[in-house]
């Protein structure tokens, strides 16, 4: 009895452990800003101003377009692309004319190797339909809370990139009026986007 005994007190001991590592991952877990535009109190969106090859962009000089909205980084390897390609395919999915009234902007949160030039080169593979910009970190850091987005540098020292970025990764769908209405997953299917895009280009707001 008292060996059985002894086994529950090591069981309780073990499960008491257990929980309390939980809690505390559960407590220390990073915490990122909640990005559903449908909350009113959240009010996320508005206008901004960052820095294109051809000079400031803001996003009020799209006002009676639809806007996509996408931040990350020029070096990313896998969701950036991933993003930009729907996004492209998607625009190839519309009319001509319907196309005209879509602008991709690529919001760099990589100031320091991401310089407007680049951001040129690299919207440019995908679409003439996406602008590439860019700012200060205050300025970045600004927009990235705005639409309640996330990012983080993350050291590799064992790279010969030096630094990655940790970013959340996410299509914001403004509508003509400048107001943050929809966003959507990176790897969300291309009629999903397309049939996302129609709808706000036909919406009257």
């Amino acid at each position: 009895m008292s060996q059985h005994l002894k086994t529950l007190k090591i069981l309780l001991i073990l499960t008491l452990c257990l929980l309390l590592g939980l809690a505390t991952a559960f407590m220390l877990r990073p915490q990122s800003v909640a990005t559903d535009p449908m909350n009113a109190n959240l009010q996320l969106g508005g206008d901004f101003t960052l820095q294109s090859a051809e000079g400031p962009v803001s996003l009020s000089d799209f006002k009676g377009q639809v806007s996509v909205i996408y931040i990350g980084y020029a070096s990313c390897p896998d969701v950036c692309p991933t993003a930009l390609a729907v996004l492209t395919q998607s625009l190839r999915q519309l009319s001509e004319s319907e196309r005209e009234q879509v602008q991709g902007i690529f919001i760099s949160v990589d100031p320091e190797r991401d310089t407007p030039a680049k951001l040129a080169d690299y919207t440019a593979f995908f679409s003439p339909r996406i602008v590439g910009v860019t700012g200060s970190r205050e300025e970045i850091d600004q927009v990235v809370r705005q639409y309640g987005a996330f990012y983080r540098i993350v050291d590799m020292e064992d790279s010969a990139m030096g630094y990655a970025v940790d970013h959340s990764s996410r299509l914001y769908l403004v509508d003509r009026e400048g107001r943050l209405v929809e966003t959507l997953l990176h790897n969300t299917s291309v009629p999903a986007m397309t049939t996302a895009l129609k709808t706000l280009l036909t919406s009257e707001g």
